[in-house]
């Protein structure tokens, strides 16, 4: 039987938001799908998310023998840092992962070395815990329309290459949602208005591809899906709408770069100038949908955001260079 969590909020058709706690609440999801007494996890969070994700599991009245897959959208340590925490307290389940990222979670070490490279030790100790391997035996890898069952229940995964080039998404029928990492944006509750949610693309290094991204948007909403469940942060209906301010908003961050290379910039001044324009174009769009919030606090929410789009674009830039 089912009972309230703290951290977990029962949704429609079986599914189960959990909030993970990663940086600040209502910032990072994971997802629990229920399904005739099994279940799958939709990415983890970090190892220290795991005591959430099993309190959910407990809170939905799942075993934990009872659950069947574990599917990281794509190996970034915020989506799939606890994966191998997780499979851990997990003995019958397999890991589903993009194949490009599958050797990550086996041996996780480059993943946390770039991590350190960038914060230092002890920040990555901090903000992910330990990252355990998962072990090869119980890792499958996705394929492009692959068909898995969750009990009699069809999940089909799609790769979704845009924001990375390890990432895929999870069709869901019975709900007819995606649940779709970082492929489909961010959208953060704080910033809801009257209007309608915001969502913004995430253009974060390494493998920002922006044709890739518009292809992969496009694919998922040519499914006319009702519903998307994002990674950061929780279920988006109005679909079509969200989609099209995502391309429009995604149209706009390439004509953002493609300016900023027009220009005889040093690195440090390209770098700068990329996060004044995405400041500028955000502010812009929060006013356009008469968000309440004051500039302060929404530059201080989407700080981390406009640092690291800002390199994702930098490092597309050079990747684009004759």
């Amino acid at each position: 039987m089912a009972f309230p969590s703290e951290h977990a909020t029962p949704l429609a058709h079986g599914i189960w938001l959990i909030d993970t706690g990663y940086q600040r609440p209502m910032f990072d999801a994971a997802y629990l799908i229920v399904e005739q007494g099994r279940a799958a996890f939709v990415d983890t969070g970090t190892s220290l998310s795991v005591p959430r994700l099993l309190d959910a599991l407990e809170s939905a009245g799942v075993a934990r023998d009872a659950v069947d897959w574990v599917i990281p959208t794509h190996v970034h340590l915020d989506h799939a840092g606890g994966a191998g925490a997780l499979m851990a307290e997990l003995p019958n389940a397999q890991l589903l992962v993009h194949p490009r990222g599958a050797k990550h979670l086996i041996n996780p070490s480059v993943l946390l070395g770039s991590a350190r490279a960038v914060y230092g030790d002890e920040a990555v100790r901090r903000a992910y815990g330990t990252v355990l391997p998962v072990e090869a035996r119980r890792v499958v890898s996705s394929t492009d329309g692959m068909v898995v069952a969750l009990a009699g229940r069809p999940l089909t995964l799609l790769d979704t290459p845009g924001h990375a080039r390890h990432h895929h998404c999870i069709w869901d029928e019975r709900s007819q949602g995606f649940f779709t990492g970082d492929t489909f944006g961010l959208s953060y509750r704080e910033f809801d208005t009257p209007h309608g949610e915001w969502l913004l693309p995430t253009t974060t290094p390494t493998q920002f591809d922006p044709v890739a991204l518009r292809a992969s948007i496009e694919r998922m909403l040519a499914q006319q899906p009702q519903r998307m469940y994002l990674t950061h942060y929780g279920c988006i209906d109005h679909v079509a709408a969200r989609g099209q301010a995502l391309l429009d908003q995604l149209d706009a961050v390439v004509a953002l770069a493609e300016g900023v290379r027009s220009q005889p910039l040093a690195h440090e001044a390209r770098h700068t100038a990329l996060a004044d324009g995405l400041t500028a174009l955000y502010l812009h769009q929060l006013q356009r949908l008469h968000s309440p919030m004051p500039r302060d606090r929404a530059l201080a929410l989407l700080a981390m955001d406009i640092e690291l789009n800002a390199q994702g674009m930098a490092g597309w830039l050079d990747a684009a260079q004759p």
